[in-house]
């Protein structure tokens, strides 16, 4: 027996003696005593798995499916739903479409699906133009340029109100930088959030900021001594009117009701009979207004 073959046994030998209990499985028992070298001039034992023949595990495939949720179909199989798909895509490209293109560009069977096309041109906001067999949105203001929407905005504040800006957009999408134009050039009053400082509401500035006319801005010095006025507390605005001689307004105060007292006794008692007051005193020398005529004609 060679050297190798006798070193092989004696390695095979102590693990044999070794206590696997411990561990999660018991490993293979030899069958074999024999050694054999691997192609890379390594020592392999017989009945121990080498490297290259050892299984590899499959791992599992990680899915992100919420089977509590519907699955998303784009846009979805009620007719409801893809006539919403089909509404707002027409309304945000602003120009006519055909039916097959809004079909096409929304994946909704609108050309084909009758109960649909005939919900879509039933729309309040659809108009359908029969020459051109085009399909459009009807949007709140018709304008495209900015002559045209400060003529909307002086329209609307003259009936009595401003116009949202929102609005303006929704039917023209370069409003609101027409709209910071207007400002700049003073012909319209804009309102803004008080969070981020967009765009609210906008009105017709019929004050043109001329020196003639009036409408000029402020001088800063003028702003800064107006806001730093303070205005005292109730305590303190007391005590400079009552110094002045004046006094603070209050709101008229409404006079308590009477609580009404129920008589204990019996219930639906006959009502308390009140006095009247004789008005038509024309009619005193040919009419006895003191006597109960519906009374005497039933008896």
């Amino acid at each position: 027996m060679s050297k190798l073959a006798k070193d092989a046994a004696a390695f095979k030998s102590t693990l044999q003696r070794q206590d696997f209990t411990s561990w999660h499985s018991q490993p293979k028992p030899a069958t074999s005593t024999a050694g054999t070298s691997s192609a890379g001039g390594g020592l392999a034992i017989a009945g121990e798995p080498s490297s290259s023949s050892a299984p590899h595990k499959k791992k599992r495939p990680k899915t992100n499916i919420v089977y509590s949720q519907p699955a998303d179909t784009g846009t979805g199989n009620n007719v409801n739903t893809q006539l919403v798909y089909a509404v707002n895509h027409l309304k945000s490209t602003h120009n006519p479409m055909r039916v097959q293109d809004l079909a096409i560009v929304t994946n909704t069977p609108l050309d084909t699906d009758s109960v649909l096309l005939e919900k879509f041109r039933a729309h309040d906001k659809i108009q359908y133009d029969p020459k051109t067999d085009l399909y459009s949105y009807k949007h709140e203001f018709a304008f495209r340029n900015k002559a045209a929407l400060l003529t909307e905005i002086q329209r609307q504040t003259r009936k009595g109100g401003g116009i949202s800006v929102r609005a303006l957009k929704e039917s023209w999408k370069e409003a609101p930088q027409a709209i910071e134009e207007l400002e700049k050039e003073g012909e319209v009053l804009v309102t803004r959030t008080v969070k981020d400082g967009q765009l609210r509401m906008v009105f017709w500035n019929e004050i043109k900021p001329t020196e003639e006319a009036g409408g000029m801005q402020v001088e800063k010095e003028f702003l800064d001594l107006w806001h730093t006025l303070k205005v005292p507390n109730d305590v303190d605005l007391l005590k400079q009117l009552a110094s002045e001689g004046l006094q603070a307004t209050s709101s008229e105060t409404v006079a308590p009701k009477a609580p009404t007292a129920k008589k204990k006794g019996k219930r639906g008692g006959a009502p308390r009979q009140r006095p009247v007051r004789i008005t038509n005193t024309h009619l005193k020398g040919d009419l006895d207004l003191s006597r109960d005529y519906a009374a005497h004609a039933k008896s």
